[in-house]
């Protein structure tokens, strides 16, 4: 039995090893992984192959050592595309959805980033099955992003001998517990909460908080705060994560291009990760203007009746609502499209019917508004005035696009200050133009907001003056 013991205390001491070695491997390639390569904990488990939860790396000390053994290249490249999951924070997912395509997608998506790196130590032989798969989706998506492969998963209806294929493919860890809540996931890898983790890091990034956690000489943590169970929240880890992901975004913009760096897809992912995340229902709010509608106001109530019940009745009050009730509502705005060449006719159309639904859903529309929807490219092609919901349903139904020339947005706007010359709105709260963002923008700031909406088909977008607002929405938003 003692025996037996120290052979299983020595595999587990060598698979320590090849996870410390692959580790280091990344570090001297790619020092901009210092941070994410020092954050998780080695733990070793029965149950299972390789995992990560964001806190740990499970791992089964057989499987590490027969990787090892067949290529010491696809153990540095499994430890990468790990902790790829990690920095994109691919374990804290949605319950809606579907997980087996999900698990493909993200696979797809770090393997690819690790290919177009190009490090030698992460070259293994799995690459040459990847290829034709990778050329299929990158003729079809422009961003190999885990949510853009997702979606183009979900479209097309496989052959389960094609999906397990690429599965085999692109596969090297187990997502399992990524779906499983904290009791499930002890119980299917063995472990108990109480339970010590085998910490590989040493003197590295400990916890959501970023402190140092120190090891002792047998490797043990010395904080506690790596065992099993006694970690800090997933909600606390993945906002630490996102962290990691930000500051390398900064490193690689900065520091890539000096080192002659081609980060390619790896950049491509952490700016898409790290994107700023839009609300165009709480935006057009900041359109609304205040006014007067009959509606019950139980806010507020009638002070005659009030004073008349307190002397006719002596103690008793007469509370009788108001039947008005001042509210934010959209009274006069512009939406503006660009019709040029390089904007999507149907773009245009799904972007309307989003805002007509926004503004019907929440009661945005007085029961009479004064909204033009002016179509330009380089010239003023449509003004469609809008007055009440009913036009508005009218001009959808029948709405055209005009124009598909050039793209010059300064019409627009001398359009719209002609109108004010000419008392057609008396209280213009703001413009709204629609638009890929590539052409010519006016020099001075108008007297109202304005803010500039694309659609991203690109991460890199063009700047708007400082004066405006820019709003960015993904294809799927609309």
């Amino acid at each position: 039995m003692c025996e037996e013991n120290d052979r299983s205390a020595k595999k587990d001491q060598l698979a320590r090893e090849v996870l410390r070695f692959s580790r280091n491997t990344l570090l001297v390639n790619l020092r901009f992984l210092d941070l994410a390569l020092g954050s998780l904990d080695y733990a070793a488990v029965e149950n299972g192959t390789l995992l990560t939860d964001g806190t740990h790396i499970f791992y089964q000390a057989g499987h590490i050592l027969k990787t090892y053994k067949k290529s010491r290249e696809t153990s540095a490249r499994d430890y990468f595309h790990i902790i790829l999951h990690c920095i994109f924070r691919h374990m804290y997912v949605s319950p809606a959805i579907t997980s087996r395509l999900w698990d493909l997608a993200c696979d797809i998506a770090v393997e690819n980033m690790i290919t177009e790196l190009g490090v030698k130590g992460t070259a293994a032989p799995r690459e040459k099955r990847q290829a034709a798969y990778l050329n299929e989706i990158k003729n079809k998506q422009k961003q190999v992003t885990a949510e853009r492969i997702y979606a183009y998963l979900r479209g097309k209806n496989w052959k389960e001998e094609k999906l397990a294929a690429m599965e085999e493919a692109f596969g090297a860890d187990d997502h399992s517990i990524w779906y499983l809540g904290e009791e499930e996931k002890q119980r299917k890898l063995g472990i108990s909460a109480d339970a010590g983790s085998s910490p590989g890091r040493e003197s590295t990034q400990a916890d959501g908080e970023g402190k140092n956690s120190q090891t002792d000489g047998e490797g043990k943590s010395t904080e506690g705060e790596s065992a099993y169970g006694h970690g800090v929240s997933p909600s606390l880890r993945e906002e630490f994560w996102k962290k990691v992901s930000g500051r390398m975004q900064v490193e690689l913009e900065t520091f890539g291009k000096m080192q002659g760096m081609k980060p390619g897809a790896l950049t491509q992912n952490l700016a898409a990760v790290n994107r700023e995340r839009y609300d165009y229902t709480a935006f057009l709010k900041k359109f609304a203007v205040l006014g007067e509608a009959m509606r019950i106001n139980d806010d507020e109530y009638d002070y005659i009746f009030y004073t008349y019940g307190l002397r006719r009745y002596k103690n008793m009050p007469l509370i009788e609502p108001l039947e008005y009730k001042e509210v934010k509502r959209i009274r006069e705005f512009v939406i503006a499209i660009d019709t040029s060449g390089s904007t999507s006719g149907e773009l245009v159309q799904r972007f309307m019917q989003k805002t007509y639904n926004i503004l019907k859903s929440t009661e945005s529309f007085f029961s009479k508004i004064n909204l033009h929807i002016i179509q330009c490219d380089a010239q003023i092609q449509e003004d469609a005035k809008i007055t009440s919901q009913e036009e508005f349903d009218r001009y959808l139904e029948n709405m055209k696009i005009r124009g598909l020339g050039g793209t010059d947005f300064r019409p627009v706007f001398q359009y719209v200050e002609q109108l004010r010359r000419e008392k057609e709105f008396q209280n213009l709260r703001g413009l709204i133009y629609f638009t890929d963002g590539y052409g010519t923008f006016p020099e001075r700031k108008p007297d109202y907001e304005t803010a500039f909406v694309f659609i991203r088909e690109e991460y890199e977008l063009p700047e708007v003056p400082a004066w405006a607002i820019k709003l960015v929405l993904e294809q799927e938003e609309i």
